[in-house]
């Protein structure tokens, strides 16, 4: 059985998906960008702050599927520049302290053009 997640806490989605599906025990959180929710309007200058967004809204998706940061068993990063990657880390690290296998890639352009995207698997109880 499958079950939609939403969440006016997080961005809504700007194409034809959802912000996340359930499936038995499992999240699949569509990727974050740095999207306020209230606004619809991508905040932060740099890599930290743009990075600080994201990590936020992953949170609001992970309440909304009653599940939180420790149960995330993957993540795929995706960054606009590689240089980034000390910066991103810094940030990430705060948030994913269980330290779940991740994939981190540079892309030639990323969703109006933020600096980070990152998804989740997750386990839901």
């Amino acid at each position: 059985m499958l079950k939609k997640i939403s969440t006016d806490k997080a961005p809504a989605a700007i194409g034809p998906y959802s912000q996340g599906m359930i499936a038995g025990n499992m999240l699949y959180a569509s990727g974050q960008i740095p999207i306020n929710p209230a606004t619809g309007e991508v905040e932060g200058e740099d890599i930290s702050s743009q990075a600080r967004l994201v990590m936020k809204n992953i949170g609001e998706l992970l309440a909304a599927a009653g599940t939180e940061f420790s149960k995330v068993v993957k993540t795929t990063c995706f960054l606009a520049d590689m240089n980034d990657f000390a910066a991103f880390n810094q940030v990430y690290a705060e948030y994913f302290t269980e330290k779940p296998a991740r994939s981190c890639v540079a892309v030639k352009t990323l969703p109006k053009n933020v600096l980070c995207e990152v998804e989740v698997i997750a386990v839901v109880s």
